[in-house]
């Protein structure tokens, strides 16, 4: 065989054309260079033109508000961290001494420990180009190396350092290769030069797509981290493609100036070294590598520079000078060998700094360790031991020993060094003797040899101030409260205590004597807590009561099911409901069932005859109009069938169906002017013989089966016919009659058919024995258990996917409860405002109960919305208002009249914020409940701190019953016998577990090409990647549909062709599905999970090639496209969906404006649709009408003619042109193609009553004209009505463009369309995994307060201790973590201290003082307090005077500082750092809130140290708590720096001998001489404190008058709620203050009612009405909701 010829001399020859077309591109080519060649120089005013251009443009962007950073993360994502950014931040410390590398190395670890924690992953990267940058600080160069060095070989953090920057082609691959979050980087360097680089990174990132955040302004709790996000956009992306070339050429002229002076001497020098030379000598330990190699290299150069230079020239230090401040450093790395850092901690402060000729030494001597540090790692001659990389140095170590030679006047051996440290020291100082061989260095003692001073004649801190400043030590003011003791008083016998007599002790100054409903002023009494929360009974809704429950209940019949029927509820005498079919029969004898079976039968044949006769005569009527127009006469005919009951009559109804779907079968084979199959045909033949096969086989007569068996051969199904026990067909056989029936055959697999056209129609698994407890459902096996659960009335957890029905179980029991007594209530709780309306309203559209006068159906309590909260026997309510009322003192008697609570969509748990009262209430309810959940991926963990807390109830009730047992024991034991089962089913407590949905999903990608739209079917396994199945598994709720599985098994097959199971999974040989004719949903899934498993077998054996090749296949080949031309196109993207019968669907639009902005654009479609067609249709008439009436102008009237008389003129007046054209509009009505509307769905009347419904909405006109198109939209900033409004039309089928996709009976597949998002955010959404439930600090000072005045006032003491006792010690925080209970104890301690010291309790635990005003305000602490010390220090008495004696109106001046202060409590949003010097052009707002008044200021800085004060004692106090072992290590690498034990050497002990008390700090803190006086300063504490302890700094109750980011700059407070009250603009809100009009809305609306609870607290705080403070909060309150309902009305 000859040779098969190289690819180079494969090629064919080439055409002339080809020749001519390479000729012209290799013109283009050399073209394109002689460009690039010319444009090689950028000059210095363009570079700097175009870096601030790049500036500008990241700035423009910049968010003024934080976001929770991880809500979207995805587990196999990566978080991009830039190491640099990461290196200086952390440098750059407030706490950080420099040169203290463990410190430093500390507070790396602790950042990433937090992005660890919340489940994030990260990569770091370091860029190559970027160390040049450091060469100027030697210090930070080598410490950045060494933090590369750590993190690679001693973490398993990913780490790249191989890139030489951002634009390097590698880094471009490198990212294409993974998947990204976000990118965390800096925004400001250490110099300008650095900030120039890091802002091409940025903008780099933004032209990727790749989000921005600010490292500095990052911050994080528990469970979130928050930070300015600053997403890509098209913007980035055409600035970075313009300038491309000149942002390269930038890049390169920055790298050139940057200076590497004396490197390349450094170099040669270090070549010259022989490390080997250390090597081989029992020392592998980095840091006396390192040591060894820089100092000889420093003596070697200081050596050669001394020759080098004339003695006029010659350095300050000699040689000798050199070699000293070498030994001591030599002695300061082997002290640092063997000190513990727990004895390190206590090292003295030395504020001597080093002169300037010792830094100079120092800084070279970094420099050289740079050097030794990058040699080892590029050439790691042998295998060293990376323990001490961390810890190479410690400059404060280094000093002490040079102050006690120098300032102390140490002799030399004064102090012993004790024999191991040193021979360490001399083992150190003999290598380096050794390596500087040009170099006589003498002997290693003496230490000193000169006198040189290397440190400045500034004073160090003398021992006796050292020792005075400390903290002082807590002691406890005693207190004689129930809930201390039972929760708290296992530790207060460790504690000290205050004397009575203490002077320190000021709790008792006129509080404590005070009733606690006799105001602080006035002594008058309090007015319902209500009052104060702005929720007060809506005037306009007890008025038009009736209109109101109209609409709810037009609302509410929209959202029930179409079978669903309002239930009348009647009081059911029996107290029980059946729990099964049986349970309901009566006894009957035999002869009555024999009468009654027969007299069943006999109307069954009646009904039998009507209804045939029936069909009879509409079956000719019903056939005609199938010709007519197929598909809805075939509709009409499944109408038909469900209004029947006989079941041969419907058999009969479905067969004639049969026979006209394959008739149209066959006109349609036979029809060749069709290109291709329309196999959507056969799909209704094969639904129908589903339907028959499996509802109607008790009642198929043979010639029914012949026929069905008949229609099987046609479709070409002959596999199924086989199988079949009626195979007999009349008629021909043989090859010519399978000839004769080949044209009508699918050429298609039966399993394979009905897996890609039948998915949504294959037969679920469905109950079909009704259930008499629920009517217009039949519910499945997992909602019968509930049902069960809610009649024994035990508790639940409820796991079940959306659209599953568990709202329908939940409905069962707010019918339970109604139906049982007129008493009792039910609690539906919800996590937000729009779920509470629609539950109102689903429970208005439900049922109908007659009540008693006083009492109503349902209430709600929310914010601004308080109706019948008290007097319903529903209430629908947020977590936070439920807490409200649980805590509320005096409606206990309410609280236990509650029967069951239903937390819906507790998913939320953990993920947004302030969803951790969830878990409060959870733990303070006694009632069943019932939690309901989409997804949670620990339902376990849940059920079983849950049973925890019912076992704490179950203890609690047995307790009260000894307790309460007066009566005899024959009585008690009677008692107890009786209730003893009912108590056990309290606390009994299930886990109800439902996977997978009811119908499924199926998306699609869409994109733009040759102006037209590609419409791609989006796989759900094209999301995943192997590393993260492989590493993660598959998403527990990823599933695919029957056709999706199809093509996952046919990729498989291509890719795989030797694959040895490809056959056995075959569909058609399936053992699942081979040769059934009805596959069900069920065996679907079978096929799934076996192909899953088998495609994650491939990964798990070593095919991860082939198994990556399979789902890049899966990817959909979309076209890129411009936002702008996705956006033009939007409304012919719909018009196609109509086409293609896919509406109704689901847009997701990511950008709230834009959803409204692109509905009006398809209305306008639509519109200018319908004005081409009318002129196209009218353009004839209107001529014809045109022409006559010229013509009758032209004619002329004689003199004689009479005038015309007035109707002549109207006539006239009617046929102006202009006329003609408005009747015309009136005339004709909207073409059924212009709109997306369905009139048939809805009766025009009910369309009136919906509109006239809507009447009063803002945007009332706006989404009428939508509607009547079939268009809605449908945000959170829409309002209520608005929303309700669309929903109504879309259940009723009236509107097409929104809703909900695969909704359990309204659809049977739920297409998703992906318009306008990435492909990497669709990634995201498709793979992220269910949130899990975790455990939170809920603890704040506020909450504590509010316990402490719900036990002391409730009405019934022993069940409000019990609640509050079960929220402190049950927490889910607790059960985690056994240890946080200790630590939350602890904090209460603190808590009520701090309570009693500022008088909000006495020492019996009774609320005091303004603690009522406090408590109302409590979800804004720390503000609530800081507020509370501002009323009562006067300041607001002295700031609110009218404009002039005897007036009530204050003066403008006035309201405006107010509102200032009010800004800086209840308005707090910090902006990042950067917006300041951004060059944005603001056209109303100041934007940046400006200072408090001084005396405000003055008043918060005295506030803030007593907290200050009081939390450093306690965390000093409890330090005690932290855990030994983990407060010695580094967080992420586990380096362990407590193994050692102390030296017994007297110059260690004198070095760290600091009286200063580090208790409560973090270890590695104190290395920077931090101590626990630094507790006291709130801005630091979060850096310092003891983190083993637990408690987030989030926590303690400051309000800072100064913030500052990580880099210590001033973050300016957003002054949205002045500029508001200035301009009333909520559009310059958008524009200036960089908030969305819809988020500004509600923000202002949460400051509005904060100030009204004020107003109305105040009132009743205060003594007189005529009071000026409360006239002015008045004043504010009506003015500020003026501005807004003015908004309101104008948007």
């Amino acid at each position: 065989m000859p040779k098969r010829k190289t690819a180079k001399s494969s090629k064919p020859a080439k055409t002339s054309g080809e020749q001519v077309g390479d000729s012209r591109s290799l013109n283009k080519v050399k073209l394109a260079k002689k460009k690039q060649k010319q444009i090689t120089v950028l000059s210095e005013q363009e570079q700097k033109c175009l870096l601030e251009q790049i500036t500008d443009l990241i700035f423009k962007d910049i968010p003024k508000s934080q976001v929770s950073l991880l809500n979207d993360y995805v587990e196999s994502e990566f978080i991009l961290i830039d190491g640099d950014s990461l290196f200086i931040t952390c440098a750059s410390d407030s706490t950080l001494q420099r040169g203290q590398n463990l410190h430093f190395f500390f507070l790396v670890e602790c950042f990433l420990l937090d992005l660890t924690s919340k489940g994030a992953k990260y990569i770091i990267v370091f860029f190559k180009d970027a160390e040049q940058i450091y060469h100027e600080n030697p210090d930070l160069l080598s410490l950045r190396t060494a933090l590369i060095v750590h993190l690679v070989n001693n973490t398993d953090i990913a780490v790249q350092t191989e890139f030489s920057n951002c634009l390097d082609d590698s880094w471009n691959d490198f990212l294409k290769k993974i998947s990204l979050s976000f990118l965390i980087i800096s925004d400001e360097g250490l110099n300008q030069l650095q900030t120039n680089l890091l802002h091409i990174f940025i903008i780099h990132a933004l032209s990727r797509r790749i989000s921005i955040v600010f490292i500095s302004g990052q911050e994080s709790d528990m469970v979130r981290i928050y930070g300015y996000r600053i997403h890509g956009g098209k913007d980035h992306q055409e600035f970075f493609r313009k300038h491309q070339t000149n942002i390269k050429l930038c890049l390169e002229n920055l790298l050139k100036n940057l200076e590497r002076s004396g490197t390349e001497v450094l170099l040669s020098l270090l070549g010259c070294l022989c490390l080997e030379a250390v090597k081989g000598k029992g020392k592998r330990d980095i840091r006396y590598i390192v040591c060894i190699v820089s100092c000889s290299l420093v003596l070697e150069v200081h050596n050669k520079e001394l020759q080098s230079t004339t003695q006029k020239q010659k350095p300050p230090l000699t040689l000798q000078d050199v070699a000293d401040l070498i030994r001591m450093y030599c002695l300061s790395v082997a002290l640092l060998h063997h000190l513990p850092l727990s004895q390190r901690i206590q090292i003295r402060l030395i504020t001597n700094n080093w002169n300037k000729e010792t830094s100079v030494l120092i800084q070279q001597h970094r420099f050289c360790e740079f050097l030794v540090l990058k040699h080892l790692t590029s050439e790691m001659l042998w295998n060293t031991d990376m323990f001490a990389l961390p810890d190479l140095h410690d400059d404060l170590l280094w000093k002490n020993i040079v102050h006690y030679y120098e300032v102390e006047g140490g002799q030399e051996f004064g102090l012993d060094i004790r024999s191991n440290i040193c021979r360490d020291y001399e083992y150190l100082w003999s290598n380096i003797s050794a390596l500087s061989k040009t170099v006589d260095v003498g002997t290693p003692f003496p230490l000193r040899r000169t006198s040189k001073c290397f440190l400045t004649k500034k004073s160090s801190l003398s021992e006796a101030n050292a020792s005075k400043m400390t903290v002082p030590r807590i002691k406890l003011i005693p207190m004689m409260c129930t809930v201390v003791d039972e929760f708290a008083g296992d530790i207060l016998k460790d504690l000290a205590f205050l004397k009575s007599d203490d002077p320190s002790d000021t709790s008792a100054e006129n509080w404590g004597k005070n009733n606690k409903h006799l105001c602080w002023n006035s002594r008058r009494p309090l007015t319902d807590h209500y009052a104060g929360t702005g929720a007060a009974e809506d005037l306009w809704a007890l008025q038009n009561l009736s209109v109101l429950q109209t609409s709810r209940c037009c609302y509410g019949q929209s959202l029930v099911d179409n079978s669903s029927k309002m239930n009348d509820i009647e009081l059911d005498n029996s107290k029980s409901i059946c729990t099964d079919v049986e349970k309901s029969k009566k006894n009957y004898t035999q002869a009555q069932m024999i009468i009654e079976e027969n007299q069943k039968q006999k109307r069954a044949e009646e009904i039998q005859k009507r209804e045939k006769i029936q069909w009879d005569d509409s079956c000719m009527s019903t056939e005609r109009e199938i010709k007519d127009n197929f598909k809805s006469g075939i509709d009409n005919l499944e109408t038909i069938v469900k209004t029947f009951q006989n079941k041969s009559v419907k058999l009969a109804i479905k067969m004639a169906g049969l026979n006209v779907c394959f008739d149209k079968w066959k006109e349609h084979c036979e029809d060749k002017g069709e290109p291709q199959k329309n196999l959507n045909l056969v799909v209704g033949i094969m639904r129908r013989i589903h339907s028959l096969l499996t509802n109607y086989q008790d009642v198929l007569k043979e010639d029914d089966y012949q026929q069905i068996v008949k229609y099987l051969r046609y479709l070409g199904f002959s596999n199924l016919i086989a199988t079949s026990k009626h195979t007999k067909v009349q008629g021909e056989k043989g090859q010519a009659f399978t000839k004769k029936l080949s044209p009508y055959a699918t050429g298609i697999g039966s399993a394979r058919f009905q897996l890609e056209y039948m998915g949504q129609y294959l037969i679920r698994e469905e109950r079909d024995d009704p259930d008499p407890r629920v009517q217009h459902f039949i519910p499945d096996t997992w909602q019968r258990e509930i049902l069960d659960i809610v009649d024994n009335n035990e508790s639940a957890v409820i796991v079940a996917p959306p659209s599953s029905g568990k709202s329908e179980a939940s409905y069962y029991c707010v019918e339970k409860i109604l139906r049982d007594s007129n008493e009792g209530t039910v609690v539906y709780v919800v996590p937000t405002q729009a779920l509470v309306n629609q539950v109102v309203a689903t429970v208005y559209g439900r049922f109908n109960k007659t009540l008693p006068e006083g009492l109503t159906l349902c209430g709600i309590f929310t914010q601004g919305h308080w109706h019948a909260a008290l007097k319903c026997q529903v209430l629908v309510t947020m977590p936070q208002y439920f807490e409200d009322l649980l805590l509320a003192p005096h409606h206990q008697k309410w609280v236990k009249r509650i029967r069951y609570v239903i937390f819906d969509e507790i998913c939320y748990n953990g993920i947004d914020v302030g969803t951790e009262v969830w878990e409060s209430l959870l733990l303070m309810i006694q009632c069943p409940f019932l939690v309901l959940s989409a997804a949670i991926t620990n339902p376990e963990h849940l059920v079983e701190w849950l049973q925890s807390v019912k076992r704490y109830w179950r203890k609690c009730a047995k307790i009260a019953v000894s307790e309460n047992s007066g009566s005899s024991a024959a009585a008690e034991e009677k008692t107890n016998k009786k209730s003893a089962r009912k108590q056990n089913k309290l606390y009994r407590l299930k886990l109800v577990l439902h996977e997978g949905r009811y119908n499924d999903f199926e998306r699609y990608v869409c994109s733009v090409k040759d102006d037209d739209f590609t419409i791609h079917h989006y796989h759900p396994y094209a999301a995943l990647t192997v590393e993260h199945i492989k590493k993660y598994g598959f998403p527990v709720d990823l599933v695919l549909s029957p056709r999706e599985t199809i093509v996952l098994y046919d990729t498989m097959v291509k890719v795989r062709t030797n694959w040895p199971k490809a056959d056995k999974l075959d569909p058609e040989k399936y053992i699942h599905f081979k040769n059934k004719t009805v596959i069900t949903k069920a065996d679907a899934r079978l096929y799934e999970k076996k192909l899953k498993k088998e495609f994650k077998m491939w990964i798990e054996c070593d095919y991860n090639q082939e198994a990556g090749k399979v789902l890049k296949l899966l990817k959909p080949p979309v076209q890129c496209c411009s936002e702008k031309q996705m956006s033009d196109r939007f409304p012919h993207f719909v018009e196609k969906l109509q086409q293609m019968d896919k509406l109704p669907a689901v847009f997701f639009m990511l950008n709230i404006k834009r959803a409204g902005d692109l509905a009006k654009k398809v209305y306008h479609f639509l519109e200018e649709k319908q004005r081409d067609m009318q002129i196209e249709k009218q353009e004839p008439l209107l001529t014809t009408k045109l022409g006559n009436i010229e013509k009758s102008a032209n004619t002329k009237q004689t003199d004689d003619m009479k005038l015309p008389c007035e109707n002549d003129r109207t006539l006239v007046g009617k046929m102006q042109p202009e006329n003609i054209m408005q009747q015309l509009e009136k005339i004709v009505e909207v073409p059924a193609g212009c709109t997306y509307a369905n009139y048939k769905a809805v009766d025009i009347k009910d369309l009136h009553k919906i509109f006239d419904y809507a009447r009063f909405i803002a945007k009332h006109e706006d989404l009428k004209k939508l509607a009547l198109r079939g268009i809605g939209y449908h945000h959170a900033f829409l309002e209520q009505k608005g929303k309700q409004f669309v929903e109504i039309l879309f259940k009723m089928g009236f509107i097409q463009m929104c809703g909900r996709a695969g909704q359990r009976d309204y659809h049977l597949l739920g297409n998703i369309y992906f318009y306008n998002i990435s492909l990497s955010k669709i990634e995201k959404l498709v793979k992220s995994n269910v949130p899990q439930t975790h455990g939170q600090f809920f603890l704040t000072v506020s909450l504590i307060l509010r316990l402490m005045a719900f036990a002391s006032e409730a009405e019934d003491k022993a069940d409000a201790r019990g609640k509050v006792v079960s929220l402190l010690k049950n927490s889910l925080l607790s059960f985690e973590q056994p240890k946080n209970l200790m630590v939350s104890k602890l904090y209460f301690l603190f808590s009520v201290q701090f309570l009693l010291k500022e008088r909000y309790v006495d020492r019996e635990g009774n609320a005091v003082g303004v603690s009522e005003l406090v408590t109302r305000l409590h979800c804004h602490e720390p503000s609530n307090f800081v507020f509370a010390n501002f009323l009562v220090k006067g300041l607001f008495y002295k700031l609110c005077h009218p404009s002039h004696t005897g007036s009530k109106v204050f003066s403008k001046d006035v309201m405006e500082k107010l509102v200032l202060v009010l800004a800086h409590l209840f308005g707090r949003k910090y902006m990042p750092a950067a917006v300041v010097k951004s060059k944005q052009n603001f056209s109303k707002s100041k934007v940046f809130l400006e200072d408090l008044p001084e005396d405000f200021a003055a008043a918060l800085a005295v506030y803030n140290h007593k907290i200050e004060e009081n939390f450093g004692q306690f965390l000093q106090t409890f330090s005690w708590l932290a855990n030994t072992t983990e407060r010695y290590q580094l967080p992420i690498s586990k380096l362990d720096f407590s193994s050692k034990e102390q030296p017994d050497s007297s110059l260690a002990s004198h070095i760290m001998s600091c009286d200063q008390e580090r208790i409560a700090l973090s270890p590695f803190v104190c290395l920077s001489g931090n101590s626990d006086l630094d507790l006291l300063h709130a801005g630091t504490v979060n850096n310092v404190m003891l983190h083993a302890l637990g408690i987030p700094a989030a926590n303690i109750p400051i309000l800072y008058l100064k913030k500052c980011d990580k880099q210590g700059r001033g973050m300016p407070l957003n002054a949205y709620v002045l500029d508001f009250y200035k301009h009333g603009s909520l559009a310059a809100l958008s524009q200036d203050n960089g908030l969305h009009e819809g988020e500004a809305y509600r923000l202002l609306r949460d400051f509005a009612f904060t100030v009204k609870t004020i107003s109305v607290s105040l009132r009743d705080v205060c003594g007189s009405e005529d009071w000026n403070v409360v006239r002015a909060f008045e004043q504010l309150s009506r003015s500020y909701w003026e501005k807004l309902e003015r908004v309101s009305k104008q948007n």
